[in-house]
């Protein structure tokens, strides 16, 4: 199967089957990654926003919020959510990954 043909749908309905059993905010941080696929990238970040008090000190939460935004076009906020990750990233391939977006 490649990328293009991912099925964004079904992934974001299991996604919603598995909070059933696992309620989650990370359950949740991962749904919103289908529903920018699905949906498109405003929605995947309203699905994000809301998770900002219970994720706020969690690295993928805010490079998701990152990437979410860039594609949202908001750039100047998308390069703060970025710095954000990179500071409460620890795993040195993470933070390389960070820095080169910020470099980018």
């Amino acid at each position: 199967m490649s990328y293009e043909r991912t099925g964004w749908t079904e992934i974001r309905a299991l996604y919603d089957r598995l909070y059933q059993v696992q309620p989650s905010p990370v359950v949740l941080l991962s749904r919103a990654v289908a529903t920018r696929y699905v949906l498109g990238p405003a929605a995947g970040l309203a699905e994000v926003e809301a998770l900002g008090e219970r994720l706020s000190g969690y690295r993928l939460f805010h490079a998701t919020r990152a990437e979410l935004l860039r594609a949202c076009g908001r750039t100047a906020e998308a390069r703060a959510a970025t710095e954000q990750a990179l500071a409460l990233a620890t795993n040195p391939a993470e933070r390389e990954l960070l820095a080169r977006r910020l470099s980018a």
